[in-house]
C-alpha cells in the first residue's frame, strides 16, 4: 500500500510527531552544516501553518544509549530559532516526566524539540516499551529523516506502528521521488560515478548498477581493487584484498552486459596524506611501491569530464580523493562541476560527496541533493528501508 504524506494527513490542531534527521557535523559544539536542518524546515512549517503542536525528535552520532553532552541537540534547538523564526522548546529527555504537561500546554505553532534519542539504548535497539512512550505525546507520526530511514530503530520503525495516522514528509517525499525516477525514469546515456568507500559495502549496489547504467565511473579507494584485478599494481593506498576478487568478478559481469566500467588512467600519489606532502603524477594507472593513490590524474579527468558531458542522467556517490586535504582535492572539484554543467538529471548522494557539493557551492545546480546516505543507497539497490515500509497500511 503506497504510504501517504504530512500534505495528505489531517493534522489539524492535532500534536505532530516529527521524526527528523539532525545528525549534523559539530565542531567543538558548533555546527558546520546545517543542510539536514535546512531540509526538514518545510514540513515543520507545513505542520505549523495547520496550526498543529510540532514535536521534533532526532538522534545525533553514536553515544551508544549513554548520555554525551558533545552530542546533544541544543545547538540545533538554536539554529531552528532562526529558521522558523520563533522560540523553540527544548527536552533535556524525551523520558522526562513533565513532557505531557509542556505539550498540553504548549499553543499552536509551538515547536518542542526533544534531546538525542540515542541517549536512551531504547531507540537503537528498536525497543517497542521505548516507543510506546515517545507514542504519548502525539495525535499524528510523521517520518522525515530518510537519512535514517534504513535504520530499525524505535523512533524509525517501531513508533510508527502504533499510530492510526501517520505518514512521511515532505523531505521524505522529495527523496523518494528524485531516487524513484533515477530508477524508473532515467534518459540513457546513464552514468554512475562511484568513489571513497569500500567496494564490499557496495557489492550489491556494484551488480545494480550494472544492470541498469550505461558507464560506471570509478575513483578514490573504490577504484583500487578493480585496478588490482586487472593487474596493476597499486602500492600503499587502501586496498581491501578480499575485494579484488569482487572486483575481478564485476569487471567480467559488467563485460557480458556490455557495461562500460573505466577505472583511472593516472592519479596523484604521495607518500603520506598531508598538506605539504611530496606529489607525484603518474604516468599510467599503476602505483609505485611506497606510495599512496590520493586523487584521480589530470588525464583520468579529462575523460570523465567528456563522458559526463554527454550524459543524460547522472548519480554520484563519494569523492576521487581525499578532498579534505588541499593537494587531492583536484578530482573531486573536476567531477562535482562537470555533473552541475550537465543539464540532464543529476543526483548526488552520501556524506563526503554531498559535503564537496557544498564546499564548492554548486549545490543548487544539481536536479536533487540527497540528505540520505546508506539510505539512499540501499533504496537505490531495491532494499526495502524499515523506516518507508513502517508508513504503510
Amino acid at each position: 500500500m503506497p504510504i501517504q504524506y504530512i500534505d495528505e494527513l489531517n493534522i489539524e490542531n492535532a500534536r505532530v510527531f516529527i521524526r527528523c534527521d539532525f545528525n549534523v557535523p559539530l565542531k567543538d559544539g558548533h555546527i558546520t552544516n546545517d543542510l539536514r536542518i535546512k531540509a526538514s524546515i518545510p514540513t515543520i512549517e507545513y505542520a505549523q501553518s495547520k496550526n498543529a503542536k510540532v514535536i521534533l525528535a532526532s538522534h545525533l552520532g553514536r553515544p551508544k544509549g549513554k548520555i554525551d553532552k558533545t552530542l546533544s541537540l541544543e545547538p540545533i534547538a538554536e539554529r531552528l530559532l532562526i529558521y522558523l523564526k520563533r522560540e523553540v522548546f527544548f527536552s533535556n529527555d524525551c523520558q522526562a516526566y513533565g513532557n505531557l504537561k509542556l505539550i498540553e500546554q504548549m499553543r499552536p505553532q509551538d515547536v518542542l524539540l526533544f534531546e538525542n534519542l540515542r541517549f536512551h539504548p531504547g531507540e537503537t535497539n528498536n525497543s517497542h516499551h521505548f516507543a510506546l512512550q515517545l507514542s504519548k505525546y502525539a495525535d499524528v507520526y510523521v517520518n522525515d529523516a530518510f537519512g535514517a530511514a534504513h535504520r530499525a530503530h524505535a523512533s524509525v520503525e517501531a513508533l510508527p506502528k502504533l499510530f492510526s495516522e501517520k505518514g512521511g514528509g515532505l523531505l521524505l517525499k522529495k527523496e523518494i521521488q528524485a531516487l524513484t525516477a533515477l530508477i524508473e525514469n532515467r534518459t540513457p546515456p546513464y552514468v554512475v560515478v562511484l568513489g571513497g568507500g569500500k567496494v564490499s559495502d557496495k557489492v550489491s549496489l556494484l551488480r545494480q548498477i550494472i544492470d541498469v547504467a550505461d558507464t560506471l565511473l570509478l575513483g578514490g579507494a573504490m577504484a583500487y581493487p578493480f585496478l588490482k584485478a586487472q593487474g596493476f599494481e597499486v602500492g600503499n593506498s587502501k586496498l581491501e584484498e578480499e575485494a579484488v576478487d569482487i572486483a575481478h568478478d564485476l569487471l567480467q559481469e559488467a563485460k557480458k552486459k556490455k557495461i562500460q566500467i573505466i577505472l583511472p588512467r593516472d592519479h596523484w600519489v604521495a607518500k603520506r596524506c598531508d598538506v605539504d606532502a611530496e606529489v607525484e603524477k603518474t604516468p599510467s594507472p599503476a602505483i609505485p611501491k611506497g606510495w599512496m593513490g590520493l586523487d584521480i590524474g589530470p588525464k583520468t579527468i579529462l575523460q570523465y569530464a567528456q563522458i559526463l558531458e554527454k550524459a543524460k542522467t547522472i548519480f554520484w556517490n563519494g569523492p576521487m580523493g581525499i578532498f579534505e586535504v588541499a593537494p587531492f582535492e583536484q578530482g573531486t572539484f573536476a567531477i562535482a562541476e562537470a555533473i552541475a554543467n550537465n543539464n540532464g538529471y543529476t543526483v548526488v548522494g552520501g556524506g563526503d560527496s554531498v559535503a564537496a557539493v557544498y564546499k564548492y557551492q554548486l549545490q543548487l545546480k544539481f536536479s536533487h541533493v540527497s540528505t540520505g546516505g546508506g539510505a539512499s543507497l540501499e533504496f537505490l539497490q531495491g532494499t526495502p528501508l524499515p523506516g518507508i515500509l513502517a508508513l504503510e497500511g
